[in-house]
């Protein structure tokens, strides 16, 4: 989880960037950064974390496909799972992930984001928006977003930290808790308790 919050710190503000023009998936979490961290300076708003949630939730949903991720997390658990339980588990994932998001921009600060070069073609429909993310007195950490083209947009499905997927290690983690209670709406269902307990402020994470 902390590794997980580190890269949710990429999305701080810019301080250092190269010369040459933003490709439009840098655009992307450019535009996402400052959106946030303008409404998140505020303590009095910051205190509300439930509010925090609902904001972090409109300005990240747009430019994150929630349908590619969780299909990518349940991995072969996905196949058969019911409608009813992948949407459900679509839903809590989600609001996981966001509420990670949520923590991170309150909790922490001073953190810089250098992007690194990036040469894409001119067709390409998948790009790997590379990061490295800064924090004095601190190792730098790389950070790297693979971002595909979805009706003409450019959205986020998985995020990579010094060369880890997050998609991987979510992966592996619901497998072995499905495995344990062999059950996969049970453990949609301890997701979800975990999620509103969290939002109540009791802070329990996944």
């Amino acid at each position: 989880m902390i590794r997980l919050i580190l890269a949710l710190l990429a999305l701080l503000p810019i301080e250092k960037v190269f010369s040459e023009a933003f490709h439009p998936s840098q655009q992307v979490i450019k535009h996402i950064s400052e959106t946030l961290q303008q409404k998140l300076q505020a303590k009095v708003f910051t205190q509300d974390f439930v509010r925090v949630t609902c904001f972090v939730n409109d300005v990240i949903e747009p430019h994150t496909d929630f349908d590619k991720i969780a299909p990518l997390v349940l991995g072969k658990h996905w196949k058969t799972a019911t409608p009813k339980e992948k949407e459900r588990f679509k839903k809590e994932f989600q609001t996981l992930l966001i509420r990670a998001y949520s923590r991170a921009f309150v909790e922490y600060s001073d953190w810089t984001i250098q992007y690194l070069t990036h040469e894409v073609a001119k067709d390409a429909a998948k790009v790997l928006v590379k990061t490295t993310v800064l924090q004095r007195s601190l190792q730098p950490v790389e950070v790297n977003y693979r971002m595909f083209l979805v009706n003409g947009e450019w959205k986020t499905y998985d995020i990579l930290i010094d060369g880890v997927s997050l998609v991987t290690n979510y992966r592996s983690t619901f497998n072995d808790k499905i495995n344990k209670s062999g059950s996969l709406t049970a453990v949609i269902d301890d997701l979800a308790i975990r999620n509103a307990d969290a939002l109540k402020g009791k802070h329990r994470e996944y």
